[in-house]
């Protein structure tokens, strides 16, 4: 008789204690053993939370190299089914070899559940008849699991659920630590914001102090400074750059037909300025059109503005002309710095209205959440846990599933905050979404290309894009590391065909087949996979905490980001006042749930991920591991830079710091 020492480890996660009976079977190239019951010293605890426990499987002769290993539980008698989480079996065979199987999946039922050795495999290294068995068995047991829907027309597609978080996998869920952390933050935003009794309140602000009695209640450095500097010029500039939405400023070099600005409108030379590479403009023309929402019995008015900045010697970004409609008018003037106040700061207050929208539905919504959701979709339809792509980005679709499952049933659907209270609530959600997507690039994605696009690769003071580019970088080097250590020629990447399948599972249903907008629906090259990885890695990790982190602190004090105004901009100039500003603002209830919606995106989970953070151990060959500690270093030295930055700057940019930085979209 041979002995395998078989060393069961349970995660250390709330729940993941089962007091079933477990039972393993190891499969190897040369046989396999008996299905054993796998009884401990320990008892009843070999299972518990955390638990390492030691256990031996005896054969007549050895198996040979181990391919897989057999798991089920059975309850005992008159003692109900529970659910395991196990992190990983290692076996030490009679040869001295040591094989590690990675689970990290929650075994929920009395059901045989077989585990690859942790040695990433591509479909075609597979040639063992039993490991290419379970490999299949895997992916039509996943197709089962991980069905695609349609939400609506238009946009991408989801995972299909029956009714609620509860019906996705167990392994895509929230931990109990997330769930119950969020469903207090939902349950209790506000009143944690000591907001309690003016959710329901319909009535105007009658003046700003009312507004800052409320704001007051739970503020952050930056909420602070917003709250002071909100009706500068130059913030309202800085915003375009290091604020919740860096993604629509692009370098203007001729003027749009439909925005007429003259060179005595701005007192300079536009031309020239353009020439020199100073003018900058934001044009919100995906709102134009889109039917707005009814708020408190009042319909409500969102503009498509467009906004022209110019870079000053001194560098600060300042607007010098915002026209609020698409279609130059008499009754759409052109309003300029050297207007009344009350005329420039509503022609302000119209474009961060409009700014929230787009950013919330464009940004933030489309461009990391669904797109995430269709990324981890399409892994886990067509990937089996043995490949290196999944090893490498299952880490990247951590609650991603709930958290967008959550977001449909509480902010978009038809009692959701998002349909009560913003301006494009309701129809304009989808009319947005369908516009948005059916405009976005590839390279758009990418942001070493999407910053060269927009010409602002030389705009001082942008932090989004000077943190954003060196984590392109850094996650470019470290999926380069690891792939190209898989993949050593492009013929190995064209062979690969669950591979393959993944890019057009997500061309197919994420981008709905729209090849004219360079979304690659295969892949031929290892250059193109590497690039590919990294634009998903970043879109999941550092874009997504880019556009969401900072929300409660550049959206608490609402007339810097109003998600709704009630009245439609002035037609004529010299017709505003501070009473005409009040009533245009939100309602207090519209303010206030605002502010508990952007509260609760903006809170950091205990059992945050941070980018670069692998607690669940996939891989096990040298080069692989090797390549994510160098990663992790670079990570760490990036944000000791960007701390040592921050200390001088009056507005820190904290928000792609990778220690603030989530591995997934999971808020």
């Amino acid at each position: 008789m041979v002995n395998y020492k078989v060393t069961v480890s349970t995660a250390k996660r709330v729940s993941a204690t089962t007091f079933n009976n477990v039972f393993i079977k190891l499969v190897g190239t040369d046989g396999e053993s008996d299905r054993e019951w796998l009884i401990s010293f320990k008892g009843a605890t070999a299972f518990v939370i955390g638990a390492v426990s030691t256990f031996n499987v005896s054969c007549p002769v050895s198996i040979g190299k181990l391919v897989l290993v057999e798991i089920d539980k059975q309850p005992l008698p008159l003692f109900p089914e529970d659910s395991w989480f196990s992190a990983k079996v290692e076996v030490e065979s009679p040869e001295g070899d040591t094989y590690t199987f990675p689970i990290y999946r929650w075994i929920t039922d009395s059901n045989v559940h077989r585990f690859r050795e942790a040695t990433a495999l591509r479909v075609f290294d597979d040639t063992h008849h039993l490991g290419q068995y379970s490999r299949d068995q895997e992916l039509k047991q996943r197709a089962e699991d991980y069905c695609w829907d349609v939400y609506a027309e238009g946009i991408p597609h989801k995972i299909k659920t029956k009714d609620g978080p509860s019906s996705l996998p167990p392994e895509v869920r929230f931990s109990f630590t997330k769930k119950m952390e969020f469903r207090f933050n939902s349950v209790t935003a506000l009143t944690e914001l000591q907001l309690k009794g003016l959710e329901d309140c319909k009535e105007n602000w009658t003046d700003i102090d009312g507004i800052n009695r409320v704001f007051c209640c739970k503020q952050t450095e930056i909420s602070d400074y917003v709250q002071e500097h909100w009706k500068e010029d130059a913030f309202f500039g800085y915003q375009f750059l290091n604020g919740v939405n860096p993604m629509l400023i692009r370098r203007c070099t001729a003027l749009p037909e439909n925005f007429p600005v003259t060179d005595d409108m701005v007192q300079f030379s536009l031309e020239n300025e353009m020439k020199k590479g100073n003018i900058f403009l934001c044009d919100y023309k995906r709102l134009d059109g889109v039917e707005t929402n009814v708020v408190n019995d009042k319909k409500q008015y969102l503009m498509a503005p467009l906004v022209l900045l110019h870079k000053t010697p001194d560098d600060k970004l300042m607007p010098i002309a915002i026209q609020l409609k698409q279609t130059p008018a008499d009754d759409n003037p052109i309003f300029l710095p050297t207007d009344s106040e009350y005329d420039w700061l509503m022609a302000k207050i119209f474009v961060r209205s409009a700014d929230f929208n787009e950013h919330q539905l464009n940004v933030h919504l489309l461009r990391t959440h669904l797109l995430a959701e269709v990324f981890a979709v399409s892994l886990l339809c067509n990937v089996p846990m043995v490949h290196p792509l999944y090893k490498l980005l299952i880490p990247h679709t951590r609650y991603t599933l709930q958290i967008n499952n959550l977001a449909r049933l509480l902010l978009i659907s038809e009692t959701g905050s998002f349909t009560k209270y913003a301006a494009s609530g309701g129809e304009g959600v989808i009319t947005i979404l369908k516009k948005s997507l059916s405009t976005m690039t590839y390279s758009s994605l990418c942001i070493p290309e999407d910053i060269a696009a927009r010409g602002v690769e030389a705009v001082p003071n942008f932090y989004y894009r000077d943190d954003g580019l060196r984590l392109w970088d850094i996650i470019h080097s470290f999926v380069q590391k690891v792939l190209s250590y898989y993949y050593k020629n492009d013929d190995e990447v064209q062979r690969d065909t669950e591979l393959q399948k993944w890019i057009f599972d997500i061309f197919e249903h994420g981008f709905l087949s729209q090849a004219g907008t360079g979304i690659p629906e295969r892949l031929s090259t290892v250059d193109e996979l590497v690039k590919y990885v990294t634009m998903v890695i970043f879109t999941c990790s550092a874009q997504h905490a880019a556009v969401n982190t900072g929300q409660f602190d550049y959206g608490a004090w609402m007339p810097n980001t109003p998600t709704s105004l009630q009245l439609p901009p002035p037609t004529t100039k010299g017709t505003t006042s501070e009473a005409t500003m009040l009533n245009t603002l939100p309602a207090v209830n519209t303010t206030v749930n605002g502010m508990a919606t952007m509260w609760l995106l903006s809170q950091q989970s205990s059992d945050f991920v941070a980018l670069g953070d692998y607690p669940e151990e996939h891989f096990n060959e040298e080069v692989p591991c090797k390549a994510i500690k160098d990663f992790q270093h670079e990570l760490e030295m990036l944000s000791a830079a960007i701390k040592k930055r921050n200390t001088s700057l009056e507005v820190p940019y904290t928000y792609m710091d990778p220690t603030e930085v989530e591995n997934s979209v999971a808020i």
